[in-house]
């Protein structure tokens, strides 16, 4: 079972994702492989990875990127549609978009593809990336406190079941449902699974908390002109998002002093154990 990566651009989710499915590199049934842009996402960058990509043959792309209405991402995303390669798009709120459409009420319904998926994780919000405010330190720092709270927050475990159910399928050659799904705090929070009410009720505030930071971000992006207002609002997106790293800390610490942290390793064969207690074995 081949898995490929594609990275375009970057977003929280990226960093670490295809690592995920294959954490101590001991799975027998899987082989993952990672195609980037780099930072860009124009049209030219994006499509860069096409011919090395073709050349891997995947049995699933899974193609994470900022927005993926845009250009780039949606030419890259039709371009293995037309050459029958199922796709999941991971991709942060805006790019509901790529996916909107109206149903017979006029009502705005999302919907795919076939052979494509989705997985939108309104918490992974937007870096305040403007010149005077990011640097390299800066953009580690946003970035892992990002992934504390999906960590912590059930985020990234519901990406590795998600995904996981689509591979799964492949490799038993049942019909292929790719997900549709959007990753809200209350879908997170399913598959954090806190025994401690206080740790669920830290964990939920801090996706609420990242969720909320785009709306700082954005602003401070593309809708304030003058510097001496927009750097302090960047710097207020990624304090919020700091915080909200704290809480999910203060969560997990919470299920540690019971010894009741929630656990999920992948099996050689790529199954999903699970275990509670620190010198338990998986099952």
């Amino acid at each position: 079972m081949k898995l490929a990566v594609v990275k375009i651009g970057c977003i929280a989710a990226s960093p670490l994702l295809d690592l995920i499915f294959d954490e101590r590199a001991e799975r027998e049934d899987l082989e993952v492989r990672v195609f980037s842009s780099g930072a860009k996402m124009d049209l030219d960058s994006c499509m860069t990875v096409v011919d090395s990509l073709n050349d891997y043959e995947p049995c699933l792309v899974l193609l994470v990127s900022p927005n993926a209405s845009l250009e780039g991402p949606t030419k890259l995303r039709t371009n293995l549609l037309e050459n029958s390669v199922p796709v999941i798009s991971i991709s942060d709120a805006p790019s509901k978009k790529a996916w909107q459409k109206k149903d017979e009420q006029g009502k705005k319904i999302l919907v795919a593809q076939e052979g494509e998926g989705f997985i939108i994780i309104p918490s992974d919000s937007m870096i305040g990336a403007r010149a005077e405010f990011l640097d390299p330190s800066e953009m580690v720092l946003f970035n892992s406190d990002v992934l504390k709270v999906f960590s912590i927050g059930g985020v990234i475990r519901a990406i590795q079941t998600i995904v996981g159910n689509s591979i799964e399928q492949i490799k038993s050659g049942k019909n292929l449902e790719l997900p549709s799904v959007t990753i809200t705090a209350d879908l997170a929070m399913e598959y954090a699974n806190f025994t401690n009410p206080y740790a669920g009720a830290k964990a939920f505030a801090a996706l609420k908390i990242a969720e909320s930071v785009a709306a700082v971000t954005s602003r401070a992006c593309f809708k304030i002109k003058e510097s001496e207002d927009y750097i302090p609002m960047a710097a207020t997106g990624h304090e919020m998002m700091r915080a909200a790293a704290m809480l999910a800390d203060e969560a997990r610490e919470l299920e540690k002093g019971q010894d009741t942290v929630y656990r999920t390793p992948h099996g050689s064969d790529g199954k999903i154990k699970t275990k509670r207690k620190l010198k338990d074995k998986p099952k």
